[in-house]
């Protein structure tokens, strides 16, 4: 018997899929064995086609001599529409021996052609550009037996909430998500089996404006993709004899006004509970007196099924206190700036208005705060009906909130009738850091709940005031800090599908996706290290998961982006030209700005060079043999102009900024002779701003790395560590349980930075979790064989933090890095390992004669395929499994 097992099996990163339209899915699949040094020799696929039993195999792979077990791409025959599939996977150590077969797993088809839609758009009769009541469609129909199979495929413009005789159908939220919605259009598939029953039955749908049809902005466009809300809807039922039925939306639906008087995105919802039209959904329901609907004439070849993972409610919180607020506010403490909305009961007579308004930190005098949140009501208004106990929450808005201020409720508040509901795309959890410095700790809390919190189905900038847009600067500075805490890839592919379809003819990219600005907006386009997220993005999904489709489906747009770079201006190699936003929020910048004191042009040529860099790797990627000649040769001389223009010959950076240091050392634009001494630049300018940053957007991300990286790890803690402003660990004594968009976003004397742009959710200086996981805890992968398939492992310790615990779950399994430094005197290190990979381990000032591996010396251990001295320490290959190590400390770290 084999001492493996073949589990954890995922059809495009996810599990059991229903409703997907890829026409060759890709199989992932982990090896789990308590032996070390396990590797995949081969693999075995077998596909059935509604067949759990694989009586009727359409795919075998036969035994396939690989070590490939992510990503594996169906190649069998062409796959049917609405038909589900079984496929099961075994595999063969390095010495021959065979798993048994994994568990069952199974992926389900949806609609993938336009033309199996027989469904029509239909919107109610009553709907006007200005209607704001969300709408209510409903049918009914006949089931004549037993039933074996029933799905629904259903998207709508705007939001939608689908019941089944009067139940709510799943438990996704703001369906079907935001996407640039003329060019592309999810549809979500339901098994909707067991709502069914034998005889009549109903169906119904609310409509709410969403990003489709409501506000967007802060300037209050509305209607920016359309101005009337619609259903698309088709459920297929299989009976239990073979007979098949389809139920669609056409023009035999009705519809009605309902208890949703208004729902917006940024201002909250009405609720007039009053309104409710009890049983609306059942097919016992007279709707004699509803208005019919209207069939609109709309293509279908926008839609593609359901690419992210959903959003719904991950999560429930308790307030932690009620406040009585020196302005006689009651105000709920939710203990955590959260993302989502409030559940609550109330009993109170009919007519009774209850209001709740939301905020994120309360101001000096401890009185709710909303002065941020600029045009954005984030106010709920509930109308009691006055028959007991009610229990309620929104449907088509979302809050970022901490505090709630109750209005209305009869009696004394309670804290037990309110709940917090925690919205965000579902995303698998994947890392997790720990250390000694419990403030760095709560930094690291506060990092993953800004990316909860902006991580709605988009990447947003803030989640509370009237904006929430998709900043593509924001989203290329943070996502491989994001890469770390969640499984991110599903997220990325719709994401930059949309930055694919909104990039401009002319290669340049908006700032915001999905985009809602035009070209020649007074809203930047195509502005350095904002646009560069469509090289950065794609290229780091491929490092992080071993995405290759991914990388070839983007690579038009990643070259687009850098043509449009090289046309601009007079000289194809610098990019010298149009307005930029610099490094944004940068501390160093003049007064009444928001873009720092590094020179636009150097940092604008700096991110050509990068993603150019970025861009050849890819093409050689992608085996673009022509490309990547090109792409290097321009590369070289991007770099070659960039130190004519910006490095004197002396080796001195002509923009005096933490900013403009970092990125030439971070992105390897200076000579190696001129290395060091940017780099001593660069730490001078902190010591003389008393060992704090003063870098922005741009600088920020990179600041750390670039320090540990050139010989000031210590400096780089420093920075880290800081509690007073301006600093990461300011935010955290100041109570931040997410992160802020300034570094002073409430000053020293407790006053706040200004309203007009001061969000306490605003994940973009997170990004140094990356750091974290990758310096400090030293997990990274190497981008030969990227997604973690060859995992480097080289932590830098610093006295400064006695341990560090951190995880990372891979496509492959967990990868683990921990390090504790034992009474000053000893390190000892634990790494785990995932099977069918290899680690190159470098253990920081180790010494080959007192190395030892749990209790035996090196040569003894199992799984250490060889080791060396270095000059960092000890650097060895391991195959996986989990080790300890142990050794005494040198002067440099012990003291």
């Amino acid at each position: 018997m084999a001492n493996f097992i073949v589990c954890k099996l995922r059809c495009e990163y996810k599990d059991n899929p229903i409703g997907i339209d890829v026409l060759r899915p890709r199989f992932s699949w982990q090896i789990h064995s308590h032996a070390r040094d396990v590797m995949q020799s081969a693999y075995q696929i077998q596909v059935s086609e509604n067949d759990p039993h694989f009586q009727q195999v359409i795919w075998d792979t036969g035994q396939v001599q690989s070590d490939q077990s992510v990503h594996v791409v169906y190649e069998g025959p062409p796959l049917k529409s609405c038909t589900r599939y079984f496929y099961r996977v075994r595999a063969w150590n390095q010495e021959g021996q065979m798993s048994e077969w994994s568990e069952i797993a199974l992926f389900e088809m949806g609609l993938l052609r336009a033309d199996e839609w027989r469904a029509k758009w239909i919107t109610p009769q009553f709907e006007t550009d200005q209607t704001q009541v969300c709408p209510l469609l409903r049918n009914t129909f006949t089931i004549e037996g037993p039933v074996e199979t029933a799905r629904v495929y259903v998207t709508s413009l705007g939001l939608y909430e689908l019941e089944l005789n009067g139940e709510r159908v799943g438990d996704w939220v703001l369906t079907p998500g935001w996407t640039s919605y003329n060019k592309r259009l999810q549809y979500q598939t339901y098994d909707v089996t067991h709502y069914l029953r034998e005889g009549a039955n109903a169906i119904g749908v609310i409509l709410g404006n969403g990003w489709y049809k409501g506000e967007l902005g802060w300037e209050g466009a509305r209607n920016i993709y359309g101005n009337q809300r619609a259903v698309l809807l088709q459920m297929h039922i299989k009976y239990a004899d073979g007979r098949n039925q389809t139920v669609v939306s056409d023009e035999t639906w009705s519809s009605q006004t309902g208890p949703i008087l208004m729902s917006e995105i940024y201002h909250g919802e009405i609720y007039d509970a009053r309104l409710e039209r009890s049983g609306w959904s059942t097919a016992e329901y007279d709707d004699s007196d509803w208005y019919g609907v209207t069939v609109l004439s709309r293509e279908k070849d926008m839609l593609t099924a359901q690419e992210n993972m959903p959003t719904r409610i991950v999560e429930e919180i308790k307030p932690v206190r009620l406040i009585y607020t020196p302005a006689g506010e009651k105000v709920l403490d939710m203990g955590q700036n959260m993302v989502g909305w409030i559940r609550f009961k109330v009993t109170a007579p009919a007519g009774t208005e209850i209001v709740l308004k939301h905020a994120e930190v309360l101001d000096r005098d401890g009185n709710l705060y909303t002065g941020n949140l600029r045009r954005a009501k984030q106010t709920i208004r509930y109308i009691c009906k006055g028959k007991g106990e009610e229990w309620y929450q929104p449907h088509f808005t979302y809050q970022g909130f901490r505090y709630v201020q109750i209005e209305g409720v009869p009696g004394d508040v309670k804290l037990d009738d309110f709940i917090g509901c925690v919205i965000h795309s579902d995303l698998e959890p994947t890392g997790r850091f720990e250390c000694s410095n419990e403030l760095v700790n709560q930094l690291q809390h506060n990092i993953l709940w800004g990316q909860k919190g902006n991580f709605v189905d988009i990447p947003t900038d803030c989640p509370q005031r009237d904006e929430r847009l998709g900043w593509t600067g924001d989203v290329q500075i943070f996502i491989r800090t994001a890469a770390f805490n969640m499984n991110i890839a599903p997220f990325f592919t719709k994401w930059l599908r949309d930055l694919k379809a909104d990039q401009f003819s002319s290669g340049g990219v908006p700032s915001v996706i999905p985009n809602i600005f035009s070209e020649d907006s007074k809203i930047l386009s195509s502005s350095s290290a904002w646009a560069d997220a469509a090289v950065i993005c794609p290229w780091t999904i491929y490092l992080c998961y071993g995405d290759r489709r991914l990388l070839e489906e983007q690579y038009d747009s990643m070259k687009a982006w850098v043509e449009y770079m090289r046309s601009q201006g007079d000289n194809e190699y610098l990019y010298n030209t149009g307005s930029h936003y610099g490094d944004w929020l940068g501390l160093d910048a003049k007064e009444n700005s928001y873009k720092g004191a590094t020179d636009e042009d150097y940092i604008a040529t700096a991110f050509y060079a990068y993603s150019t860099r970025l861009l050849a790797k890819a093409a050689r990627v992608l085996c673009k043999h022509n490309d990547v000649e090109e792409y290097q040769t321009l590369y070289k001389n991007i770099v070659e102009h960039f130190r004519r223009e910006f490095v004197t010959p002396n080796g001195r950076l002509s923009v005096p900024t933490q900013t403009a240091h970092v990125l030439a050392l971070w992105f390897d634009l200076v000579d190696e002779t001129h290395r060091k001494h940017i780099a001593r630049k660069l730490a001078k300018y902190i010591e003389d701003n008393d060992y704090h940053l003063s870098t922005g957007f741009v600088g920020t991300p990179y600041l750390c790395h670039a320090l540990s990286q050139n010989g000031y790890n210590d400096l780089a803690y420093r920075l880290l560590l800081q509690t007073d402003y301006p600093s990461w660990l300011y935010q955290v004594t100041k109570g931040a349980t997410t992160m802020w968009e300034h570094w002073d976003s409430i000053k020293v004397d407790g006053s706040f930075w200004s309203d007009d742009m001061n969000s306490f959710n605003h994940y973009a200086y997170g990004a140094v979790g990356e750091w974290l996981y990758r310096v400090v805890a030293g997990i990274d992968t190497d981008e030969e064989q990227p997604g973690y398939k060859h995992i480097l492992i080289c932590p830098k310790p610093e006295p400064a933090l006695k341990y560090v615990k951190a995880s990372l779950q891979t496509l492959y399994g967990e990868v683990a890095s921990h390090w504790e430094i034992v009474d000053g005197q000893h390190m000892e290190v634990f790494v785990r390992i995932p099977a069918n990979t290899i680690a190159t381990v470098v253990l920081p000032h180790a010494t080959l004669s007192v190395l030892r591996e749990g209790d035996r010396p090196l040569e003894q251990a199992d799984g250490i395929h060889y080791f060396e001295q270095v000059n960092e320490g000890v650097r060895m290959e391991l195959g996986s499994g989990t080790y300890r190590f142990n050794y005494p400390l040198c002067d440099k770290v012990s003291n």
